[in-house]
């Protein structure tokens, strides 16, 4: 097992896996579990993840994802898809889960509850969609993370057409829209760039202290 900086330094953006090797049910559902504690906005989660393994819809994935074999290739695809939009159901939802985790009445909630959906429910619809995209990223941000702690390879992909994504898993009907795809499995010995230095910009001109 890594530490943790060897895990961020031992991971890459895999181009080519090991199509054989499959990721075991246990550390799937520690995966999982790594994405359902990540971070966001409020706590409010607004997207759903979707596992992808029947090889025949990841085929038709493939053809509009580039043709990149990683699509198919992988152990594991994670699609995630963020609302396009919402309303206050979202958050009296998040606030009844809160209540019953945390053994709170409802109405003790309900300050809270309003303060949040004075934020978020009156935003423009293309501002709600672009908020609940960038809430996938923190969970990709996670999944990734966890991955490399766990020696398990990993690809986030933007390349592929979104519109296509919604219409092959049917996602107009759940009111989602793909925002970001991750591939998980094993790295391939064939795959060069495994070999690569790793290239980030040095502390200097990406960090400031004020």
């Amino acid at each position: 097992m890594h530490s943790y900086l060897e895990s961020l330094n031992w991971r890459y953006a895999t181009k080519k896996f090991e199509t054989d090797k499959k990721i075991s049910e246990r550390d799937l559902n520690l995966l999982l579990e790594a994405t359902r504690l990540s971070a966001s906005s409020f706590g409010l989660q607004p997207y759903h993840v979707f596992v992808v393994t029947d090889p025949e819809i990841r085929t038709q994935l493939k053809e509009v994802s580039w043709g990149q074999a990683q699509i198919t290739d992988a152990s594991h695809l994670f699609v995630f898809a963020n609302k396009k939009t919402f309303g206050p159901e979202l958050i009296d939802s998040y606030l009844t889960e809160v209540s019953n985790v945390r053994e709170i009445p409802q109405e003790g909630l309900k300050a809270y509850g309003d303060f949040m959906k004075s934020k978020l429910v009156p935003l423009p619809e293309e501002a709600k969609e672009s908020w609940a995209a960038k809430q996938t990223y923190l969970a990709v941000g996670n999944l990734l993370s966890a991955a490399g702690v766990m020696e398990i390879d990993s690809c986030p992909m933007e390349g592929f057409e979104a519109e296509a994504y919604d219409r092959i898993l049917k996602l107009d009907a759940k009111d989602l829209t793909t925002s970001v795809v991750v591939a998980l499995g094993y790295r391939s010995e064939e795959d060069e760039t495994q070999h690569f230095k790793k290239v980030r910009r040095p502390k200097e001109s990406l960090f400031t202290h004020i």
